[in-house]
C-alpha cells in the first residue's frame, strides 16, 4: 500500500469535507508563504526573527492540527 497517496487522498477528503482540517491547511501554507518571505531576505531584524519563530510555531500546530485531524478520521473510519 502507498502510505503517501493514501495520505494525500485523505487530505484531499477532509479538505472538501470537514471545515477545520481546510481551515488549518490554509492556515499552514499561509504560514509557509510568510515564512519563506522572511527567509528569502537574508538578514533578519530583530521584529523579524521574533516573526519568523512566531510563524514556525503556528504553522507546526496548524500541522499538528491536520494531523490529529487525519488520525481520528482514520480511527473512527476503520473497514469492517
Amino acid at each position: 500500500m502507498d502510505t503517501l497517496k493514501t495520505d494525500e487522498e485523505l487530505k484531499a477528503h477532509l479538505m472538501m469535507t470537514h471545515p477545520e482540517f481546510r481551515m488549518n491547511f490554509e492556515q499552514h501554507h499561509e504560514f509557509e508563504l510568510r515564512l519563506n518571505d522572511l527567509e528569502a531576505k537574508g538578514h533578519l531584524s530583530e521584529d523579524e526573527q521574533m516573526e519568523e519563530v512566531r510563524l514556525k510555531k503556528l504553522k507546526l500546530h496548524a500541522k499538528d492540527r491536520m494531523l490529529e485531524i487525519m488520525a481520528r478520521y482514520r480511527t473512527e473510519h476503520v473497514p469492517a
